[in-house]
């Protein structure tokens, strides 16, 4: 490395510097000698200022020639060559001491201190300030009521001020890097817990997957349904981003409160497992177990029988809750409608409790809906509804989309006298999850 001396002539130094022209010139050649000075002189004629070149792992070099320099002028040599050069008093003054006492220090490569000169890091003067800190930002304080931290927001500042509240210094930055440095890291939540797992969970999954593998030798549908999230209309903020001009994103309002003449839809969703289509019914109203089975009915309306003319069965795999949920009455009430219509027999297999999203429904359909329209307002039901229909993957997904503005009133009761009429036959293996509704009429052949 290279460091420049810099000398600003003052008249007072002009005075004072001819006695010792020859001494100087001494010290400039003694530097040269020992390779640490490469060049100086003069910058112009009248001098008004000069240079000197020195090379070397650090400053040491330019600042011993300063003192010296300083030394050889006397009694307020320090102050007029601090003046001049611009070094501080205090390396100037700790130069001499160094000609002094002849115990110039060499430092190794790359150092401008000596071996542990400086001063000391932080983590070095408080040997219980990481430990604390641990303490702060452990798992353990969620628990813990009285934990400082435990209602609030674990920021580098809030960290900060914790830690001075326990007779720490650190600031923010500090206290980020030794989180850096102990392998933390800012981390959203993972969702991994899906609740209790049923004694059965595994059964009813082997049972589904045999009765899945059935229909689909038998060229028969299998669909998949489900309600998709509930979507306000309007000029809403949607997740994600798409590509626009560069300082021209989509405006839209600032609170998310509905619309009354707009309101919400609720996109609820039949995928063929067969065919590797879908059918979706936009709801403008309640989401129902009559809105559910009035979106299977649309798409079997308008794609099932046309798709599965010579089948015999149909089945439907749902989760355990929700408008279409294995307890629900009014959902098996709806079905058994629509399996008098069709003249099929539907079969119905629910997933276990906390297990929603294994429906493949979820992974084939609503998660490329989401991707298709991440970052679009959904501003009216129309683009709502374009937006769906033009959902596609790379494996060639098709989706149908109609608007429903049906009314499917909620609090609808079935009595036990109505569930008693119903062609309801219950699998051997939880029939409250797998069941079938044989149709009341004679089947189509």
């Amino acid at each position: 490395m290279h460091f420049l001396l810099f000398y600003d002539v003052v008249p007072e130094y002009v005075e004072r510097r001819a006695p010792f022209r020859a001494e100087h010139l001494a010290l400039a050649q003694a530097a040269h000698a020992r390779g640490e000075l490469v060049l100086g002189g003069a910058l112009a004629d009248p001098v008004d200022g000069a240079v000197l070149l020195f090379r070397g792992d650090s400053p040491a070099a330019a600042e011993a020639f300063a003192a010296a320099e300083a030394a050889s002028l006397g009694h307020g040599g320090v102050s007029l060559v601090a003046r001049v050069t611009g070094v501080s008093r205090r390396a100037i003054t700790e130069g001499e001491r160094e000609l002094n006492s002849r115990t110039r220090s060499v430092w190794p490569p790359g150092r401008i201190r000596r071996p542990d000169g400086g001063r000391k890091a932080t983590i070095q003067k408080d040997p219980q300030l990481l430990n604390c800190l641990e303490q702060l930002v452990e798992d353990t304080t969620r628990g813990d009521p009285e934990s400082p931290l435990r209602w609030t927001c674990k920021s580098v500042r809030k960290l900060s001020e914790e830690l001075k509240a326990h007779g720490h210094v650190a600031s923010h930055e500090l206290v980020a890097e030794l989180l850096h440095e102990h392998g933390y890291s800012l981390q959203a939540n993972v969702k991994r817990h899906e609740g209790e797992d049923h004694q059965d969970r595994n059964a009813q999954f082997e049972y589904l997957n045999g009765r899945v593998k059935h229909y689909l030798e038998l060229k028969w549908p299998v669909i998949s349904v489900d309600t998709k999230k509930k979507e306000l209309v309007g000029e809403f903020k949607n997740s994600g981003r798409e590509w626009r001009p560069r300082g021209k994103p989509s405006e839209v309002r600032v609170h998310d409160f509905v619309i009354p003449e707009l309101g919400r839809v609720s996109p609820y969703g039949i995928y063929d497992l067969q065919k590797n289509d879908a059918w979706v019914s936009v709801g403008t109203d309640h989401d129902t177990s009559a809105f559910a089975v009035a979106s299977v009915r649309r798409w079997w309306q308008a794609m099932g029988q046309e798709s599965y003319p010579k089948a015999g069965g149909l089945l439907i795999t749902a989760d355990g809750g929700g408008s279409n949920g294995s307890r629900v009455r009014l959902w098996k009430v709806e079905l058994q409608r629509l399996a008098d219509e069709i003249r099929w027999p539907i079969e119905v297999g629910h997933f276990p409790p906390g297990t929603s999203k294994w429906n493949k429904i979820e992974h084939r359909l609503f998660s490329f809906i989401s991707q298709n329209w991440r970052g679009k307002p959904l501003t009216s039901h129309e683009v709502i509804v374009n937006l769906i229909a033009a959902t596609t993957n790379r494996k060639g997904l098709k989706v149908r989309c109609e608007l429903d503005r049906e009314k499917y009133p909620q609090g609808v009761k079935i009595t036990k006298a109505e569930m008693s009429e119903l062609n309801l036959e219950r699998a051997s293996f939880h029939g409250d999850w797998n069941y079938t509704l044989r149709p009341r009429v004679t089947q189509k052949v």
